[in-house]
C-alpha cells in the first residue's frame, strides 16, 4: 500500500513537470484543461487516501454487533435484610449499576438528551453541523465550550474508546458512532449511553449516579434531580455538587430544564416548579451505611470469591443487618456516648446485636463514629480482643452447673489466697472489698462477688470452663497456661462478637448457631452464589443447665443488694438476663444481656485503652446503652418467658448449706429455685452431744443428766482440708458468731457453781425472718449475778442493760442475714455469750 502511494506520487510529479511548459505557454483552454486534470489527480489521491484510512481504522475497531455481549464491570452491591436499604456499593474505579430506560421516568433520559444531543432522533450518529460550529467557535474564540459530540458519540469515546485527543481517536469515534446508529435503535443507544456516562464520584451510569448523590434508585429521581444528573457528564469534576463551584452547576441546571421546556419534553411549570425545587445531595461518607458491619462483610466477600469479583463482578448482596435495628443501635451508641464523655472520661462504645434463635447478626455498631480520626473510629471494637471483666463469669458457673453444682449451692465469700500466680501471691477481692460470707451461687453470681467466682473456677478447673466457653462460640486463643483463674476474673481477652453469641446460647436454651451476616449472593444473571439456610443448629449445652443460667441473671432480687432494684439491667415488665463486666483500672465497661430472641453486648471505654473514670464500671458505662437499645428495640413486641426445660426441680433449701433440710436445720429460708445439681442432705447443722456444764464432748463418763445435744453451725471452706482455704473461713465464722463443736473429751467431773440455764434469745428465735421494724429483743440471762447485758447487730452496738427485764429495741437494720450476739456479763467478772442469726426481709 505504502509503494502504491509512492508510485502515486511520482506519476503526479512527472506529469505536472511534463505539462508545466504547457501550462506557461499554452493557450488558456490548455491551461484549464491542465489544472483540472492535475486536481482530479489529487482529489483520487485524497479519496484514496481518507478510504483506505477509514478501512484501517474501522477495521481496528470492535465489532458494534457484540456491544450486548461485552462483559461490563459493575460494582457489587451491599444490602439490608430488607434488600432495599443499600448500605454500600464495592467498587474499584468504576462504581456501575445497569437499568433498563423503559423503568426509568421519560424526564431521565429527555433531560440528558436536552442538553447534550437535541438532534439525537434525528442525525445518524454524528452532528456534522454541530462538528463545524464547534470547530468555528474554538477558532474564532479559543474556547472549549462548545462540544459537537452526539449521545452516541459521547458512549463511544467512554464505553468503548478513550479520552485521547488526538484526530485518529476522533476518526474512530465518528466511525463507531455512525456504525453503532445503523445497527442499534435510539432506545438501545440511549440505553447504552445512560448506563455507562460517568457522573463523577467514580459512579457510571445513571443508576449509581441516584445512589451516589441523593441515596435512592434512578426509578424515584423526581425531575429536579434527573437535570442535575444530566449536568454533570459534560464536566463532573468542574459540576460536582460537594466541590465548589455549585454555582455554574445551578447555571446548568437550570439550562437543562430550559432546554426540555423548549424542545417540549416539560411544561413551563414543571419547569418553574422543578427550578424552584431545593435539592440535597448526599455527603460523600454518606455514601456508606454501617460501615463496620460493610467492612465486616467485604473481607468475607473477598475471601470468598477474589477481590476483583468484589469490585467488577456486580453481585447482589443481602446481608441480615436489621436497618431499623441498626439506627436503634447507633442512636443508643450516640446518647451513651455522649454522656460518657462529659461524665466517665469514656469517648466509645460498641454495640452487637444477634438473634439467637438463628444466629443472625442484626446490628453492629464497631464505634461511635467510624469517621472520626480522633477516637480511632475505623477500628471495630466490637471485634478487637479485650478484657471482658466479670461478664465472662456465667460460662464457669454454667461449667459448674454441668459437674452437679446448682443455684443454690453454697459459697464462702471470704478473702482467700490462691497460690502464687504472675510471680505475685493471687489474693482477688471483691468489688466493694468487704467479704459477704455464705452466700449461693445465685447471689455470687448476681452480686459478681469476685471471691466465689474464683473459687469455683478452682473447683471445676480452668480448662474444663475455657471448654465450655469454646463450644458456645468463643474463638479467642485463650489456654489454661495463658489465663489461669484469672480467667473468671476476665484475665483474658475475648471480642464482643463472640461473647454476645456465646452468651446468646443460653437465651437459645444451650442451643449454638453461627454468627450469620449473609443472606444471600446472586450474581447479575440473577444466578444464586450463595443462600442463607436455617438450621437447628449444635446442642452445646444442656437445656437444664442454660434454664439455671437464666434464671439466675435474670432473677433482679438476687443482685439489688449490690445493684439496686432499679439498675439499667431490668426491662420492666419483661424478663430479660443481663451480666455487667469491668476490667481493673477501668478501662473497659461491658453490659451483655438477652431475651429469648435478641440478644445485645456493648463495650464502653477509649480505643487507646486510657482508662475511664475511677468507680465507673460496667452498669454505669454500659448499662444504660444496653438498656436504651434492648427497650427501644423490643418495644411493642411480646413478652417472652425462658423456657424451662424438664426435670427442673422447685425446692426448698436451708438457707446456710444449700441442700436439703434436715431434722437439725432451723427453718429455712423461704427462696424456692431451680436446681439440676444433684440434691444432698444438710451437713452445717451438726447435733453434738455435749456435757452441758463444761461444754465438753460426752463421753460414757459425763453424768446422763448433764448430758445433752446441742446443735452447732458448722462453715467450712469449699476446699476443708486445704489452710489457705479453711483457715480464712473458719476465721470469719467464728467472728460472725458461729461456734465449732468442742474436741476435747468430758472427764465426767461436776462444778457445782455450773449455771444450768444457759443464755437464752426469748425473742427473736434462732433463723426468724423479720419483715418489720423497729424489732424487740429480749434476752433471759440464765443468772442471777448478772451486772450487764451488751446485745449488737453483727458487730454494731445496740445497747446495753444491767436491770431486768433485759428488753432492747432495734430501729433500722440492714437487709440479709446477720449475727445477733447478747453477752451477759457477770458479777464474778466471768461473761457468757450466745448468737442467733435472723434474716431480714423488710419489705417496700
Amino acid at each position: 500500500m505504502i509503494e502504491f502511494f509512492k508510485r502515486y506520487y511520482n506519476f503526479l510529479i512527472r506529469r505536472t513537470r511534463a505539462n508545466w511548459q504547457t501550462i506557461k505557454s499554452g493557450t488558456r483552454k490548455q491551461r484549464v484543461l491542465l489544472v483540472i486534470r492535475l486536481a482530479l489527480y489529487c482529489f483520487a489521491l485524497i479519496l484514496i487516501l481518507g478510504s483506505v484510512t477509514f478501512a484501517v481504522v474501522a477495521l481496528s475497531l470492535p465489532d458494534p454487533n457484540k456491544l450486548n455481549d461485552r462483559q461490563v464491570a459493575q460494582s457489587t452491591k451491599i444490602y439490608a435484610s430488607d434488600g432495599l436499604h443499600l448500605l454500600y456499593e464495592v467498587h474499584g474505579e468504576v462504581k456501575r449499576t445497569l437499568v433498563d430506560p423503559k423503568d426509568l421516568p421519560a424526564y431521565v433520559g429527555e433531560a440528558s438528551i436536552a442538553i447534550e444531543d437535541k438532534n439525537f432522533y434525528n442525525n445518524p450518529g454524528v452532528d456534522w453541523r454541530g462538528i463545524l460550529r464547534s470547530v468555528y467557535v474554538d477558532v474564532t474564540s479559543g474556547s472549549k465550550s462548545q462540544g459537537g459530540s452526539t449521545i452516541t458519540q459521547q458512549f463511544v469515546r467512554n464505553a468503548i474508546l478513550t479520552n485521547q485527543k488526538s484526530w485518529i481517536r476522533k476518526i474512530k469515534e465518528a466511525v463507531l458512532a455512525i456504525e453503532i446508529d445503523q445497527k442499534f435503535s435510539k432506545d438501545d443507544i440511549l440505553k447504552l449511553y445512560l448506563n455507562e456516562i460517568p457522573y463523577g464520584q467514580n459512579a457510571y451510569g445513571i443508576q449509581a449516579a441516584a445512589q451516589s448523590y441523593f441515596g435512592i434508585d434512578a426509578k424515584n429521581l423526581d425531575l429536579a434531580q434527573a437535570a442535575y444528573l444530566a449536568s454533570l457528564p459534560q464536566g463532573p469534576s468542574l459540576y460536582n455538587p460537594n466541590g465548589p463551584n455549585r454555582d455554574l452547576l445551578d447555571a446548568r441546571h437550570e439550562q437543562v430544564l430550559d432546554n426540555m421546556y423548549e424542545q417540549g419534553y416539560i411544561t413551563e411549570q414543571q419547569r418553574d416548579d422543578a427550578k424552584k425545587e431545593v435539592v440535597v445531595f448526599s455527603k460523600i461518607k454518606d455514601a456508606i451505611q454501617a460501615p463496620h458491619f460493610v467492612t465486616y462483610v467485604e473481607q468475607q466477600l473477598a475471601a470468598e470469591y477474589g477481590e476483583q469479583t468484589l469490585e467488577e463482578g456486580g453481585l447482589t448482596v443481602i446481608t441480615t443487618l436489621d436497618w431499623n435495628l441498626q439506627q436503634l443501635a447507633q442512636q443508643a451508641v450516640d446518647d451513651g456516648v455522649a454522656r460518657n464523655t462529659k461524665s466517665n472520661k469514656a469517648d466509645n462504645a460498641g454495640l452487637i446485636a444477634i438473634d439467637p434463635k438463628t444466629g443472625k447478626l442484626l446490628a453492629m455498631v464497631g464505634s461511635a463514629d467510624y469517621f472520626n480520626d480522633d477516637i480511632d473510629g475505623q477500628v471495630n471494637v466490637t471485634l478487637r480482643p479485650l478484657q471482658p471483666g466479670s461478664s465472662i463469669k456465667p460460662y464457669v458457673y454454667a461449667t459448674a452447673f454441668k459437674q452437679g453444682m446448682g443455684p443454690a449451692t453454697m459459697l464462702t465469700d471470704v478473702v482467700t489466697d490462691f497460690g502464687t500466680y504472675g510471680g505475685k501471691d493471687y489474693i482477688p477481692h471483691n468489688y466493694d472489698n468487704s467479704s459477704h460470707g455464705v452466700v449461693s451461687i445465685r447471689t455470687a453470681l448476681d452480686g459478681s462477688l469476685n471471691v466465689p467466682a474464683v473459687k469455683t473456677l478452682d473447683l471445676v478447673g480452668v480448662q474444663n470452663a475455657i471448654d465450655t466457653m469454646k463450644d458456645m462460640g468463643i474463638t479467642a486463643d485463650i489456654s489454661a497456661d495463658k489465663c489461669g483463674l484469672s480467667l473468671v476474673l476476665g484475665g483474658c481477652e475475648i471480642e464482643l462478637l463472640d461473647h454476645t453469641s456465646a452468651m446468646g446460647v443460653f437465651a437459645n436454651t444451650g442451643v449454638r448457631h453461627n454468627v450469620a451476616d449473609i443472606l444471600s449472593v446472586t450474581d447479575p444473571q440473577g444466578n444464586i452464589l450463595q443462600q442463607w439456610q436455617a438450621d437447628e443448629g449444635t446442642q452445646v449445652l444442656d437445656p437444664q443447665v442454660a434454664y439455671e443460667i437464666n434464671n439466675v441473671l435474670s432473677d433482679n432480687n438476687a443482685r439489688a443488694f449490690v445493684f439496686g432494684s432499679n439498675s439499667p439491667l431490668t426491662l420492666p415488665g419483661r424478663p430479660v438476663a443481663a451480666k455487667t463486666g469491668t476490667t481493673q483500672s477501668w478501662k473497659d465497661g461491658w453490659t451483655l444481656g438477652y431475651t429469648p430472641s435478641l440478644v445485645a453486648g456493648v463495650w464502653t471505654g477509649n480505643t487507646d485503652g486510657t482508662p475511664m473514670r475511677a468507680g465507673a464500671d460496667g452498669v454505669v458505662t454500659a448499662g444504660p446503652i444496653w438498656h436504651e437499645f434492648m427497650a427501644s428495640a423490643l418495644k411493642d413486641t411480646p413478652v417472652e418467658q425462658f423456657q424451662e426445660p424438664a426435670g427442673i426441680q422447685h425446692i426448698l433449701v436451708d438457707s446456710l448449706s444449700g441442700k436439703l433440710p434436715t431434722q437439725y436445720s432451723p427453718s429455712t429460708k423461704e427462696e424456692v429455685f431451680s436446681s439440676f445439681a444433684k440434691l444432698e442432705t444438710d451437713d452445717v447443722h451438726v447435733p453434738v452431744q455435749i456435757n452441758k456444764q463444761n461444754g465438753l464432748l460426752a463421753t460414757d463418763q459425763t453424768p446422763p443428766d448433764l448430758v445433752e445435744t446441742k446443735v452447732y453451725t458448722v462453715i467450712h471452706s469449699e476446699k476443708p482440708n486445704d489452710p489457705a482455704w479453711e483457715n480464712p473461713v473458719e476465721a470469719w465464722a467464728k467472728a460472725a458468731g458461729y461456734s465449732y463443736p468442742p474436741t476435747q473429751q468430758d472427764n465426767g467431773s461436776v462444778d457445782q457453781n455450773f449455771i444450768t440455764n444457759q443464755v437464752k434469745f426469748i425473742t427473736p428465735t434462732s433463723n426468724q425472718e423479720i419483715t418489720s421494724l423497729p424489732l424487740n429483743v429480749q434476752v433471759d440471762p440464765g443468772a442471777s449475778n448478772v451486772s450487764e447485758i451488751d446485745l449488737d447487730l453483727d458487730g454494731i452496738p445496740e445497747g446495753s442493760k444491767n436491770s431486768a427485764p433485759y428488753t432492747f429495741t432495734i430501729d433500722s437494720a440492714k437487709k440479709g442475714w446477720q449475727t445477733l450476739t447478747a453477752t451477759v456479763k457477770l458479777s464474778d467478772t466471768s461473761s457468757i455469750t450466745t448468737s442467733i442469726r435472723i434474716h431480714v426481709n423488710i419489705p417496700k
